[in-house]
C-alpha cells in the first residue's frame, strides 16, 4: 500500500485542519503562521542567494491544483498514473499534493506576494505527477489493492526524470520495496535528479526496541530520507527513527495551501519532506551541476541542532538550514561524485539484479609454483651464506687490528 506521508497508519483523526480561504481583514494569519518555519530554515538569508528560479520540482503525490492563487502559473499538470482507480466521472481531490506543492514552491498572492503561502523555493516550477489517491477518494482502497497499480511510483519517477525534473518530492511511503522502484531511483540519480522522500509516520511502532520501521522509497540508497521535528525541534513522536534518516525538518503545525484557495494546518513527515525538497531546489538553482550525492551532503553538512555525537536515527545529521546548505554547496561545487568507465553499474538495473560480468579465472600451475619456490629458497640460502662470509671477514680484520695494537 502506498500512503501519503502525512497520514499516520491506524490514526482515526484527520491530520489536516481547514482555515478560511479568504485572508483576514487586518493581517495575513497564513503568512504569520509560517514565521516559525521561515526562521528555523533561515529562509530570509537563503533567499538572498537563491529562490529556485529555473528549477522544476516533480511532486509525486495526489495531484496539484494549478489554479490555487498561491501556485498559479507555477504548476504543470503531468500524467495521472492512478487513472481507473476512481469511478468514472470522479475528479481527484488533490488535497495532499496541493499542500506539498505549496510548501515547496508557493509564491503567495496579493501585492508583492505578501499574502498566502510562501514556499521554500518560491520561484521554482512544479510538475504534478499523480501516483496516489487521497484517503477520502472513493477509489482509495481499489488503488491500494489492485496489482495494476503496484509500480506507479517507479513509473512516476521515470516519467518525472524524462520530463526534466531536477528534484523529485515523494511525501509518500510504503512498507515493501520493489525491484522496479530501485531501478527507477538509480535511473533518476544517474540523470542528476535529487530524490527526497518521507521517512514515515510509524515512529511509535518499535521493532525489537531498536528502531521504527523502514519506509520506501525513503530507505533506498541515494534517496534523502527526511524525519520530522516538533515545535521544540525534537523528533516528533510519529516520525520514524532508523538509520535511513539523513536530515529532519519541522513537521508539526505546518501551514499549507489546499485546493480551491483553502489553507490547512497539518503534521507529518510529508510536510518535512516538502520543506527539504524546497531547499534542494534552492541548491540546484544556484549550482545546477551539483550531483545528487553532493546536494545531500550540503544539506547534511549545513544542518543545525545536531544531535550528540553528530548523528542519531531520529533527526539524522540535524535540522536542515537553507542558508548553511547553500554555503556548503558552494564549497562542493567544484567536485563530482559521478562514477565513469566500463565497470560502472548500469543505472537501469538494480544493484542486486542480474549477474555480474564474466570473471577471469587464473589457473594454478603447480610446477611453476614449485620451481619459483626452489629459486626463492636458493636465493635466501645464498643471501644467508653471503652474510656469514661478511661476518667472518669482519672478525678476522678486527683480530688483526687487535694484534697490531698489542
Amino acid at each position: 500500500m502506498v500512503r501519503r506521508g502525512a497520514a499516520a497508519v491506524g490514526a482515526g483523526v484527520a491530520l489536516f485542519t481547514a482555515l478560511p480561504a479568504s485572508p483576514p481583514a487586518l493581517a495575513d494569519d497564513v503568512r504569520g503562521g509560517q514565521r516559525p518555519v521561515i526562521k528555523t530554515l533561515d529562509l530570509a538569508k537563503a533567499w538572498r542567494v537563491s529562490k529556485g528560479r529555473g528549477v522544476t520540482v516533480a511532486v509525486l503525490d495526489s495531484g496539484v491544483d494549478p489554479g490555487h492563487r498561491d501556485l498559479a502559473g507555477s504548476v504543470r499538470v503531468g500524467k495521472d498514473f492512478t487513472d481507473g482507480a476512481n469511478p468514472p466521472g470522479v475528479a481527484p481531490s488533490r488535497l495532499h499534493g496541493t499542500y506539498m506543492a505549496s510548501l515547496i514552491a508557493g509564491h503567495g498572492h496579493g501585492k508583492g506576494g505578501k499574502l498566502g503561502i510562501i514556499g521554500v523555493a518560491p520561484e521554482a516550477d512544479v510538475l504534478s505527477v499523480r501516483v496516489i489517491l487521497d484517503d477520502e477518494e472513493p477509489g482509495f482502497w481499489e488503488f491500494n489493492s489492485a496489482e495494476r497499480f503496484e509500480n506507479v511510483v517507479a513509473r512516476g519517477i521515470r516519467y518525472a526524470v524524462d520530463e526534466g525534473a531536477d528534484v523529485i518530492n515523494m511525501s509518500i511511503s510504503k512498507e515493501l520495496a520493489t525491484r522496479e522502484e530501485r531501478a527507477a531511483i538509480r535511473y533518476a540519480i544517474s540523470k542528476g535528479v535529487v530524490l527526497v522522500a518521507a521517512a514515515g509516520n510509524d515512529g511509535d511502532r518499535k521493532i525489537a526496541g531498536d528502531f521504527a520501521p523502514y519506509s520506501y522509497p525513503a530507505a533506498f540508497p541515494g534517496v534523502v530520507s527526511v524525519g520530522a521535528t516538533d515545535r521544540r525541534l525534537r523528533r516528533a513522536t510519529f516520525s520514524n527513527w532508523n538509520s535511513s534518516v539523513l536530515v529532519a525538518a519541522p513537521g508539526v503545525d505546518i501551514m499549507g495551501a489546499g485546493p480551491g484557495d483553502e489553507y490547512w494546518v497539518g503534521r507529518g513527515t510529508s510536510q518535512a519532506t516538502a520543506l527539504v525538497s524546497g531547499i534542494a531546489a534552492l541548491i540546484k538553482a544556484r549550482y545546477p551541476h551539483l550531483s545528487p550525492a553532493l546536494v545531500a551532503r550540503a544539506m547534511s553538512e549545513g544542518a543545525t541542532d545536531r544531535p550528540p555525537g553528530g548523528y542519531d536515527t531520529g533527526t539524522g545529521f540535524g535540522i536542515v538550514n537553507a542558508a548553511k546548505a547553500l554555503s556548503e554547496a558552494g564549497k562542493l561545487a567544484g567536485y563530482t561524485e559521478t562514477a565513469t568507465g566500463p565497470e560502472t553499474q548500469d543505472p537501469a538495473r538494480p544493484a542486486a539484479g542480474g549477474r555480474a560480468g564474466p570473471i577471469q579465472v587464473i589457473a594454478r600451475d603447480d610446477k611453476r609454483v614449485t620451481a619459483y619456490s626452489a629459486i626463492a629458497a636458493a636465493a635466501t640460502a645464498g643471501a644467508l651464506g653471503s652474510l656469514g662470509v661478511i661476518f667472518v671477514e669482519v672478525r678476522r680484520v678486527r683480530r688483526a687490528h687487535t694484534s697490531q695494537d698489542a
